[in-house]
């Protein structure tokens, strides 16, 4: 779910959102809080490769946690 709203944020940033919108704002401010430790880790030149980086390794990280929480209490 984390990873979703994140994904969602980046594909909404691609398609030139409406950031007036109150649902894209709060899908914005909820990605940037869940990203917010992985979004200045590295600086590019171009936004959407900061975008899609920044935002991005925040997604993967929050999937690979869960998959391995999952698998930890299914094993359980």
């Amino acid at each position: 779910m984390l990873a979703f709203v994140i994904v969602l944020w980046i594909l909404l940033w691609f398609l030139d959102a409406n950031q007036g919108n109150e649902l894209v704002g709060f899908i914005h401010d909820s990605a940037s809080w869940l990203a917010g430790w992985s979004y200045d880790l590295f600086t590019f030149s171009r936004e959407w490769v900061q975008v899609v980086v920044g935002y991005g390794l925040a997604a993967v990280v929050y999937v690979l946690v869960g998959h391995a929480v999952a698998g930890w209490l299914y094993r359980r």
